[in-house]
């Protein structure tokens, strides 16, 4: 021992001036096809891990704990087919194997997954319920992962049972998770694959070059003009999913004299409608990156990125419309003057303007220095059945609800009733028919409402967020030592947010009156008070352009500090990380909403005004994590990560009903997240597997629901604090190279992600009476609903948190041919997906028969007792065994997909030509992706009309519905 320790000092000692009686691995990459050296390329001795990455020269050394004997070097990089090479290594010499070279990858497999990826999460809903963290995954090259981002996706499988808001994306080191809702807005960077396939993946909380990460881990897309490879390419797409066709031209410069390099990118994306009907699909996409290296150590790039994305919506179903129209339904279009209409566009128009500077400050250490500003708006247009006209004394008008599978459409609404009649089955009939036959939405109905009413009854609204953030931040990359290697970085990101509705399209009409026509009130009162959107202008008509029935910014402000270091030995690797950080949200009214007018605090319940600036939220959060890797042997290894830390609540979560006032969330507080995963890796040169076990813990979560109840005739929202969740269970990806063409593989999921308390449950709505339990106030004869903030819980504990199958599966192989063809096939379980729990149906409203609540005769005003608790009010004929069978959680049944892939390649003098093609599920299985239970109808006795209806629930669960076959063919050129 003492020997090795002086061999090792005399090392130390004389490893400047004796470099030649060090043992080294030293060597180049170069282009297979150009000649030239490519840069980044990760080149890994398989027997330790060890990893080095080329520099701009495509040069590379192994200088330190270089193993003896016969080794295997990997050389990887994305774009490229993956080699091995094996050396021998003798003690004190150097192995120089300059001029290696990496084939382009023929196939651009992986243009297609973006493609895919980026598409299916433009698709998700606000809510959150559709969303997957598959684009996180693109860079990976994980067996699982690959298997979770290509081939699970479909199913918005989400691996651990994350979602978005669980990972970060970032841009040249800018996160660009939104603020809002804390998920990456995937619209801001679709259709620009070409310039996107350099990506740097990390898994979870692990070792990250540029910030904490969380737990769905972090992807680092860099869009640098000297990182691309010099050429062009051309390709064309046709499909059948989102959209029908995709034309992409890209061209870089590869760098030029005086430094300077380029890269341009223009697409367009474009379709009527894809799989699912009336989902018209219309995106153009440009991207122009400008870098100029200045010498060695500086080196200033500019990206700029415009990905305009226009796209018709669809939405969950109920079984009765499926039965009746198929899972390709979409009731959100119709057609108008021969052409179809969808009433629901999703439209994005927020560019990105970014600028880098890279400093190395000397051969160790590195500074990179961002400034990004994102500036634009998303639109989601609906149809607003709110339109009126003043009348003496108030308003009259107001329409039903136009979409066609309204439930008063339907023939379960005509046959509720336990014994119907034979008009009742008439009517059913006619229902049935009108809907197998049409079922779209009638927009000459709505233009001829419009004229003979001479107001406009209904008009095409934009609910529009329109977003300026500035991002700054600054990157530290040191080698302390060959050992020891510091990240930090220092990041500030402020946003103004305005919020607002918009007229669209008036239909026809002339104006619309900005005034609630569905406002609880008397008539007389309506246009005096309550009813106005803005106090400030009363009875106001607004024409299409004009912003109206809300109007509110909202002021954030973010800054955090990240720090972590890396230790590298001979048998283990570790790492520990911390950062901190202050999170500021503030909203500021832009007008006077009738039912929250002044200020202050009222009974505590905190700012409930609606005009002004509200209560600035402050939170200061903090997180340490920490991991390591020990290196059985060099095919054996064991990796563990563990992390602990608070979030800020995204602000869609913060302000319990933000578009009509300042009230803040009751209870809010920051959520608690710890979690830990340990991995068994075996890696060589012909088996990779990993087999990972995880555990996550989630506390004093927070999330707001908005949904129309019968019980209170009223759009209301949900809010729920105090959320704990637990996410357990294991990963296995392995894949076997058993002949150089063949490689077998196989993946496997199994977790259980339940809550594991009740949450705190309450309500808002604009004609609910905010004040404690107990007090009533005669005088004012309003309509009071009791909103419960902490005094009522919600029975979720042991439920399932919805979002896609907890259990997936995946056996498959592919075939690579040495003439630049292939072929891979995979098959896909899916088991144990649950629908989102109604939190409402489980909280006291479930037990409480509402006949016997007590009713104030003077105004009809709920009476509410001190403390809130309406004992005795309970249901008498309530059942506890037919209350647990109707609140039981439903489970989705089991499926398989099978997908098959492949493409060839043809090079012709300097070009290189070629096609790939995906057929997802070939055999057309129907399946469910996802849904939630509907919050229309609660209480006991309700539900068990709705369960004993012959002729099926009229309020059943939603459900959304995965594609049957779909294909996707790429053709392109590349010189």
């Amino acid at each position: 021992m003492k020997k090795s320790f002086l061999l090792f000092l005399f090392g130390i000692a004389f490893s400047l001036t004796s470099f030649a009686q060090q043992t080294v691995i030293k060597g180049s990459v170069l282009d297979g096809t150009t000649g030239e050296p490519i840069p980044d390329v990760t080149i890994t001795i398989e027997e330790t891990g060890q990893t080095v990455n080329t520099d701009a020269r495509g040069e590379f050394s192994f200088t330190e704990n270089v193993p003896l004997g016969e080794q295997v070097l990997k050389v990887e990089k994305i774009e490229y087919d993956t080699k091995r090479y094996p050396i021998i290594v003798n003690e004190g010499q150097t192995v120089d194997i300059s001029g290696m070279t990496l084939e382009y990858n023929q196939s651009d497999k992986k243009d297609l997954f973006v493609i895919s990826i980026s598409d299916d999460n433009l698709n998700s809903e606000d809510d959150g319920l559709t969303d997957n963290i598959s684009g996180l995954l693109q860079a990976s090259r994980d067996v699982f992962l690959s298997a979770a981002a290509y081939d699970f996706s479909a199913t918005f499988f989400r691996p651990r049972g994350l979602d978005n808001a669980n990972g970060k994306v970032l841009i040249n080191g800018i996160e660009m998770n939104k603020q809002f809702t804390g998920r990456p807005q995937w619209g801001n960077w679709g259709g620009i694959n070409d310039l996107q396939r350099n990506q740097e993946f990390s898994m979870g909380t692990s070792a990250n070059d540029y910030t904490f990460g969380d737990l769905a881990g972090t992807n680092n897309i860099i869009m640098r003009a000297s990182k691309y490879r010099e050429g062009g390419r051309i390709s064309y797409a046709s499909a059948n999913r989102s959209y029908t066709g995709r034309v992409m031209a890209s061209y870089s410069s590869g760098l030029l004299k005086g430094g300077w390099s380029f890269s341009a990118l223009g697409s367009r994306r474009f379709g009527d409608e894809g799989f699912v009907d009336g989902t018209l699909y219309d995106s153009n996409s440009f991207v122009f990156a400008l870098e100029k290296q200045f010498n060695d150590k500086h080196s200033l790039n500019f990206t700029s990125i415009y990905a305009q994305n226009r796209r018709g919506r669809s939405t969950a179903i109920t079984e009765e419309v499926y039965n009746l129209k198929g899972r390709t339904y979409n009731p959100f279009w119709g057609y108008q003057d021969g052409e179809i209409r969808n009433s629901r566009i999703r439209e994005i128009n927020e560019p990105i303007l970014m600028l880098n500077h890279y400093w190395d400050i000397s051969s160790k250490v590195k500074l990179n220095t961002n400034a990004a500003y994102q500036f634009g708006e998303i639109a989601n247009t609906r149809i607003d059945n709110n339109g009126n006209r003043l009348s003496e004394g108030g308003t009259v008008g107001g329409a039903r609800n136009p979409t066609p599978e309204y439930y008063q459409n339907l023939p379960s609404y005509h046959l509720e009733d336990p014994n119907p009649t034979a008009y009742d089955y008439q009517l059913a009939f006619a229902a049935q028919q009108e809907f197998v036959n049409d079922g779209q939405l009638d927009w000459n109905e709505l233009y001829y409402a419009n004229n003979l009413n001479g107001y406009s009854v209904y008009a095409l609204q934009s609910d529009v967020i329109k977003d300026q953030q500035l991002s700054l931040n600054t990157i530290l990359d040191a080698e302390l030592s060959d050992k020891i290697r510091l990240n930090a970085s220092i990041n500030y990101r402020t946003l103004n947010s305005e919020n607002f509705a918009r007229i669209e399209d008036l239909l026809g009409g002339s104006g619309y009156l900005d005034v609630d026509a569905f406002a609880d009130q008397q008539a007389g009162q309506q246009t005096q008070g309550q009813a106005q959107s803005d106090l400030r202008n009363p009875n106001r008509i607004v024409t299409e352009g004009d912003r109206y029935k809300y109007n509110y910014e909202i002021d954030s402000d973010v800054i955090n500090g990240f720090v972590q270091a890396q230790f590298k030995y001979n048998k283990i690797d570790f790492y520990v990380g911390a950062n901190v950080s202050q999170t500021n949200y503030q909203r500021n009214g832009l007008y006077e909403n009738g039912f929250f007018p002044g200020s202050g605090n009222v009974n505590g319940f905190g700012d409930i005004s609606s005009y002004g600036k509200s209560e600035k939220l402050e939170f200061s959060n903090y997180g340490v994590k920490g991991g390591f890797t020990y290196k059985i042997t060099g095919k054996h290894l064991i990796d563990v990560n563990g992390s602990y830390f608070t979030k800020a609540p995204n602000i869609r979560n913060s302000f319990g009903n933000a578009r009509q006032s300042n009230q803040i969330v009751l209870g809010l507080e920051s959520e608690t997240i710890q979690s830990v995963d340990a991995s068994y890796i075996f890696r060589s040169p012909k088996v990779k597997a990993r087999l990972t076990g995880f555990y996550s813990g989630f506390q004093d979560g927070t999330d707001i629901g908005f949904f129309f109840t019968e019980n209170a005739s009223n759009f209301v929202q949900e809010v729920q604090t105090n959320i704990d969740r637990r996410h357990i269970g294991g990963e296995l990806g392995i894949e076997a190279q058993v002949t150089p063409t063949i490689k077998l593989k196989a993946a496997a999921s199994v977790g259980q992600y339940i809550f594991t308390n009740n949450p705190n449950l309450y309500y808002t709505a604009a004609d609910f009476e905010y004040r404690a339990p107990g007090l009533m106030d005669d005088e004012r004869g309003e309509k009071t609903i009791v909103t419960y903030g902490d005094e009522q819980t919600t029975a979720l504990k042991d439920l399932h948190v919805s979002g896609g199958p907890e259990r997936a599966f995946q056996i498959g192989f592919e075939y690579r041919d040495p003439e630049f063809w292939n072929i891979g096939v995979t098959s896909n379980f899916f088991s144990n997906a649950y629908v989102d729990a109604s939190a409402l149906k489980r909280s006291a409203n479930f037990t409480q028969d509402v006949d016997l609540l007590p009713i104030d005769p003077r105004n009809q005003a709920l009476i509410i007792p001190e403390g809130g608790n309406f004992t005795g009010n309970t249901i008498n004929d309530y059942d506890d065994d037919v209350a647990n069978s109707l609140l039981k959680q439903e489970q989705f049944e089991d499926y398989m997909l099978v997908n098959v892939i492949g493409g060839k390649s043809w090079r012709i003098d300097d070009y290189f030509v070629g096609f790939f093609a995906t057929i997802n599920n070939i055999f057309n299985k129907q399946y469910r992706t996802g849904g939630f239970e509907q919050s229309r109808r609660v209480d006991y006795r309700s539900q068990l009309d709705e369960q004993n209806n012959s002729n099926g629930p009229v309020f059943g669960n939603r459900y959304f519905y995965g594609n049957g076959t779909t294909y996707y063919l790429n053709v392109y050129v590349r010189f």
